[in-house]
């Protein structure tokens, strides 16, 4: 048994970010009820436990090529943990001092994380509105101003996730054909939860490149799904990492959207439940979000077929929320 951490040496943890195992969740399935095949990038196997690893290192190392971040120099970022976490592990082996911008509104360790790695974490107040695990469009403004601040006070380079190539970059060039390479098989259909909508845009373009009629679907919470254009009711849910009703996102390309599929706080949360108790999978809020998105493909217009979708971040990202308490 044989993969890229064991077949050669590597000379950092940054060169281990990439080419995770694609899994199919077949015990998953029999437990639903579901016909067809459901199969499950799991990207919480980065170093730095979630997908945005890579958005990381492509962002920083897009930036060295073009000259854009100087040796030594100050990398800022907003962050909901994840890419903060995978910044913090590029800049440290790079060399760069890395400045964690996040709500409190997020879980405790992965400020707790960021920090072990080096990162200075500055933790920003939510809005009077908000409550601790449930970060909103309004609680996000709120990190962004501060991130631009800073960048301004340390003359920093901004690792901008919501805006920078880098990040849809790194699934285009490498998430999306890993996934085909891997499966073996024609894949009908892809659902992602949208938070900067950059893995997203990478692999549905990697996947319609090499077959067209995949069928592409854009996730969203439950009452703040702004990107399928409909009244956001509910702004505050515990999908962290994304659904902050916003109504564009910078990286999002329209015409690779075949449809939207909305999931609540409580599908995601069993769901995410669910894949650990069946399939031995310890996996985040919006990882149940893409699966509980991929039930309904599965048992609607691609009953029968086959699904693809991303495990976002791990599980020991949450253990201070309810995910799994009781």
């Amino acid at each position: 048994m044989t993969n890229q951490w064991h077949s050669r040496l590597l000379p950092s943890a940054v060169e281990a970010i990439g080419q995770t195992p694609l899994v199919e969740l077949s015990r998953y399935m029999a437990s639903a009820g579901l016909q067809g095949r459901l199969l499950a990038k799991l990207e919480y196997l980065n170093p730095g436990f979630s997908k945005k690893d890579r958005v990381a290192r492509q962002m920083i190392e897009d930036a060295e090529a073009a000259g854009l971040l100087r040796p030594g120099q100050t990398v800022v970022e907003l962050t909901s943990g994840n890419t903060g976490t995978g910044l913090a592990i590029v800049c440290a082996v790079k060399g760069y001092r890395f400045v964690a911008v996040m709500s409190r509104g997020n879980s405790v360790e992965r400020a707790r994380m960021m920090a072990a790695l080096g990162a200075e974490v500055v933790l920003v107040d939510q809005g009077p509105e908000s409550k601790p695990g449930e970060v909103s469009g309004g609680d996000l403004a709120r990190v962004e101003q501060e991130a631009q601040r800073l960048v301004r006070e340390r003359s920093a380079f901004r690792a901008d996730q919501f805006r920078l190539e880098g990040n849809f970059r790194a699934h285009y060039l490498h998430t999306g054909p890993e996934i085909l390479a891997q499966a073996g098989c024609a894949i009908d259909g892809f659902c992602d939860f949208a938070g900067t909508g950059g893995s997203y845009v990478g692999c549905a373009a990697a996947l319609k490149e090499r077959n067209p009629a995949t069928r592409c679907y854009l996730v969203e919470p439950a009452g703040a799904a702004a990107l399928a254009g409909e009244a956001v009711t509910s702004p505050n849910h515990p999908i962290q990492g994304g659904g902050y009703a916003m109504a564009e996102l910078c990286h999002l390309d329209r015409g690779q959207i075949n449809g939207y599929l909305q999931v609540s706080g409580q599908e995601a949360t069993a769901t995410t439940r669910q894949l650990a108790r069946t399939e031995g999978i310890f996996a985040g809020f919006s990882s149940g979000a893409n699966v509980a998105a991929a039930t309904q493909l599965l048992t609607g217009e691609l009953r029968g077929k086959t699904v693809v979708v991303l495990l976002n971040d791990s599980g020991l990202k949450y253990l201070s929320t309810d995910l799994w308490q009781g």
